[in-house]
């Protein structure tokens, strides 16, 4: 720390805290280990209705870029068209932004698959545990919630980004009645083979009655093989352009926004957003700040 100037004063340095917001590891029977729960809850008495609502994956990640985001805009109402509301991050017990072995298996649609471990001497990476993630927060973490603060249950939101926009589209074709307005940020539709889209393809073929939800789907600029500046040139260039005719995150979001825009029996809201100037990383705290926008929406 450099020199303070004369005569000046300072308290010993403290951790920081984030005004609002709490958490608690639990170990939910549909887990095989605890998740690290988020919760940020504004500090007044909850609306008639309860509170709106916004569940994130990717907790540890996500959590306080999205309470900033809140409290920032719900402070001028008129101005953001954000109102107050809870938000809930589910994350695991460590101090990373992610705990890639186990969001592979939560985040992931199954029947998954097994694939070599991240690093050495550690275990393979197993994908394919989103319903049992799915039944955990529909059966265990919702209600523990409720028990804590009042919930609107007509505003449910639901956010994900990348294997977490992938578990987004899961538990939308697996319970749509599970959430009111799901956010997909760069989901990883490709991801094995594209069973994803199979899923879908059955849940419309499924339809039998109006859908009334609203489903936004986003990518960044740098997500399709437009390379970012900083790439070109790049002795791995060549390689990322092969990924990027791989994954096709702009291209398959775009897809997927057009068949539901299309849908005679979809009644709701789809849009698909590209965010300019953004990759796959970088686009997730400008992803987290329309999802404050769409979870928090004023009612009309």
């Amino acid at each position: 720390m450099s020199q303070l100037p004369p005569n000046s004063t300072a308290t010993p340095p403290l951790p920081v805290t984030l005004a609002g917001a709490t958490y608690v590891d639990l170990k939910f029977d549909n887990a095989d280990q605890p998740h690290r729960i988020l919760i940020y809850r504004p500090d007044k008495p909850a609306p008639p209705e309860g509170w709106p609502i916004l569940y994130l994956t990717d907790g540890n990640a996500c959590f306080a870029t999205a309470v900033d985001a809140l409290k920032v805009q719900s402070s001028y109402p008129n101005g953001t068209n954000v109102q107050e509301g809870v938000i809930v991050a589910i994350g695991y017990p460590t101090d990373g932004p992610y705990d890639p072995l186990r969001r592979s298996w939560d985040l992931s649609p199954p029947p998954g698959r097994v694939y070599p471990p991240f690093y050495p001497d550690t275990p393979d990476v197993r994908t394919g545990g989103g319903a049992r993630f799915l039944k955990m927060i529909e059966d265990e973490l919702k209600p523990w919630i409720e028990q804590q603060v009042p919930i609107d249950r007509s505003r449910q939101t639901l956010f994900g980004h990348s294997f977490g926009g992938l578990f987004t589209l899961f538990a939308l074709f697996a319970k749509p009645i599970a959430f009111d307005r799901w956010i997909s940020a760069s989901p990883s539709i490709y991801w094995e083979d594209g069973n994803i889209l199979v899923r879908e393809k059955e849940f419309l073929a499924s339809l039998d009655a109006p859908l009334d939800i609203e489903l936004h789907l986003s990518a960044g600029e740098y997500e399709g093989e437009k390379l970012a500046p900083f790439h070109k040139g790049a002795a791995d260039e060549h390689k990322r352009q092969q990924g990027a005719k791989e994954t096709r995150t702009i291209e398959l979001a775009r897809e997927m926004a057009q068949r539901w825009s299309a849908l005679a029996l979809f009644t709701g809201t789809v849009t698909f957003e590209e965010y300019a100037g953004e990759n796959h990383m970088s686009l997730l705290p400008v992803a987290l700040n329309r999802a404050v926008q769409v979870a928090f929406r004023r009612a009309k």
